[in-house]
């Protein structure tokens, strides 16, 4: 789940099966009754209806999880961490780094940084396209070192988009 539409969702599937919820988050549900086999093949054929997915192998949930904090992270909240993105990480997930950054690796085929700086230029582009920012507040908004090393990531990440479509 990447968005509160999503959560509405998911929250919307769940009454529908009778379901009482008690935290209906990001890439994680917790509901007070225990489910049954065949209430869960049920949730989870209603959620692919909505392109949604119910996850069971435990790396993939923690890949949402890494995800749904660098997306949280990025586009949900007014200011960035003031740590290293490394370190956000392991805090918010109860993790080592390199083990996040292995799996996340291995999963996805790319690493855990160049996703924060994916979705970091997608974030540009939506300050840009609604015209509140100008580039050097956006650059200090994201915490780059100034316009010119945010520019050059914006090369570097289209480059990236562009080989990793090609391939």
């Amino acid at each position: 789940m990447v968005s509160l539409r999503c959560k509405m969702m998911v929250k919307e599937e769940l009454e529908k099966l009778s379901f009482q919820c008690v935290i209906v988050e990001l890439g994680m549900v917790e509901i007070l009754q225990d489910i049954n086999p065949e209430q869960r093949n049920l949730l989870k054929i209603n959620l692919e209806k909505s392109g949604l997915e119910l996850l069971d192998d435990k790396r993939a949930i923690l890949i949402e999880k890494i995800k749904n904090v660098i997306v949280e992270m990025i586009h949900h909240s007014d200011e960035l961490p003031k740590v290293n993105f490394s370190e956000f990480l392991s805090e918010r997930l109860n993790y080592d780094y390199t083990y996040l950054s292995n799996i996340f690796s291995e999963v996805k085929g790319i690493t855990i940084q160049q996703y924060i700086i994916i979705h970091k230029i997608e974030r540009v582009k939506e300050l840009l396209l609604y015209d509140e920012l100008n580039l050097t507040e956006i650059s200090y908004k994201l915490h780059y070192s100034s316009v010119a090393h945010l520019s050059n990531q914006f090369k570097k990440s289209q480059d990236f988009l562009l080989h990793s479509t090609n391939n």
